[in-house]
């Protein structure tokens, strides 16, 4: 009999008897049921592979998960995926999963304001890429000097193929391309907090110029934004896990693995509590400080956690303002300069009106403020946004102090690929050479590439 599983709002989790002390079969085994960890059991088990998923926390999602919020379910963070999550789609497509029942998708728009000057910029109805060169040779409270900078300089990187010899920050990277001081401040450096999560004097070019490539060239509506309709643990965490079990796969909550079994440098199982589950190969889908402890006793393995040791991180706080239903943003995204939030998004799309989430990325002054003291300074900073300055009914602080991975440049030189020294173990998440900044593209990825590997690898 099937162990039961838990999801966010349902049920109990799987008590220890329902582990037997050695499991005799061995399934594919993933550590982790975030993004990365389920897109790699969707991947094996749409293939017929039998799959066990554990996970230490009481739901699936990783940090990228549903929380509590009065009578509402938010997420732990605000996220937004772009027409260019090429994986993302599929693997939610092949789940069962429609995108116009999950995501609101629009063409890009960014509306940004701050210090009395307003940008806009919105995808023009083009072939690519001048949806986007057209775009920003139109945007509003640009000069036309910086509107012809900001276009020549994507004309160049797009005849380099968004590529670069050698890795440097992303402040460097505008500096050699003639972006002035605010061009870069109005533009530049929110896009580069939105995606990379990371200052742009530290932040790496090359991850930067990974995510335009992907969404400013090829199909147009790679640029587009998809906002989610529901919280982010219903638009896959929990129908993935579904999916697994239907296919006779096994996803456990509440269950941490202690200790990776390796002998000849091979995998052979995991400790788990004071139970054994063997295993020929195991996909260690957990963040990577948790990745890097368990790796580190093995010498085979040592040179790799040292370099996951060596990785920093950044935070994100997001605000959650709830307002009556009637009050909404003059667009469902909004960025800000020179405020304690950076974006505004509106959540009326994701059926709950009223609600702004304000996002603030990596440390800054609000990390050293009280949640009463910065719950007020965001509430002053959007109720100017909004018809009337009404004040919330209700409100929220999210902190996730490891939120993302440092995206610095040169950061590649510590990012592991999928593939370890011990045969049968793999590595997924969005910290693993993908390429890709922290985003739940960069998780699917990853989790999708080790899947892969072990399907070529199990091939005649």
């Amino acid at each position: 009999m099937k162990p039961p599983v838990t999801v966010a709002g349902s049920g109990s989790n799987a008590d220890d008897a329902d582990l037997p002390a050695v499991m005799k079969s061995k399934p594919i085994l993933v550590l982790g049921a975030g993004w990365a960890g389920l897109a790699a059991g969707v991947e094996l088990a749409a293939r017929g592979y039998s799959v066990q998923v554990l996970e230490s926390a009481r739901q699936p999602g990783g940090r990228a998960r549903c929380v509590r919020f009065g009578e509402l379910n938010i997420d732990n963070g605000q996220h937004l995926l772009i027409g260019a999550y090429r994986e993302t789609l599929r693997l939610m497509e092949s789940i069962g999963l429609r995108e116009s029942d999950i995501f609101a998708r629009t063409p890009l728009r960014l509306a940004i304001r701050g210090h009395g000057q307003d940008l806009d910029l919105a995808s023009l109805p083009l072939p690519s890429p001048m949806h986007i060169g057209g775009g920003l040779m139109r945007a509003r409270g640009l000069s036309l000097r910086q509107r012809g900078a900001a276009v020549k300089m994507a004309y160049r990187l797009w005849r380099r193929k968004f590529a670069l010899a050698e890795d440097c920050t992303v402040a460097m990277l505008l500096e050699h391309e003639g972006q002035n001081t605010d061009l870069i401040r109005r533009l530049w450096e929110p896009l580069c907090l939105a995606t990379l999560n990371t200052p742009i004097s530290r932040a790496s070019a090359r991850a930067f110029l990974a995510v335009l490539r992907d969404a400013f060239t090829g199909n147009r509506g790679n640029a587009d934004l998809l906002i989610p309709r529901t919280g982010l643990g219903r638009i896959f965490p929990v129908p993935a896990v579904d999916f697994i079990e239907q296919r006779d796969g096994h996803v456990q909550l509440g269950r941490r693995a202690n200790r990776l079994l390796i002998e000849d440098n091979r995998i052979i199982g995991i400790e788990t509590g004071d139970k054994t589950v063997l295993a020929d190969q195991v996909v260690l889908a957990v963040p990577p400080v948790a990745a890097a402890r368990l790796l580190q006793p093995h010498s085979a393995l040592a040179g790799t956690a040292e370099r996951l040791f060596q990785l920093s991180y950044e935070s994100i706080t997001t605000v959650y303002l709830h307002y009556p239903e009637e009050v909404r943003l003059a667009n469902a995204m909004l960025g800000l300069i020179g405020t304690h939030a950076q974006w505004v998004f509106d959540r009326s799309l994701c059926g709950q009106p009223g609600l702004m989430a304000a996002v603030i990325s990596t440390d800054g002054p609000h990390t050293l403020m009280e949640n009463r003291q910065l719950i007020a300074a965001v509430s002053e900073e959007i109720s100017r946004l909004l018809p009337g300055g009404p004040s919330p009914l209700n409100s929220a602080v999210i902190r996730e102090k490891r939120a993302t991975f440092a995206c610095e440049a040169g950061v590649d030189a510590l990012r592991p690929e999928a593939r370890t020294p011990v045969t049968g173990l793999w590595l997924a998440g969005d910290y693993t050479a993908t390429g890709y900044p922290a985003t739940l593209e960069g998780a699917v990825r990853s989790g999708v590439q080790c899947a892969r590997h072990i399907m070529d690898n199990a091939r005649p």
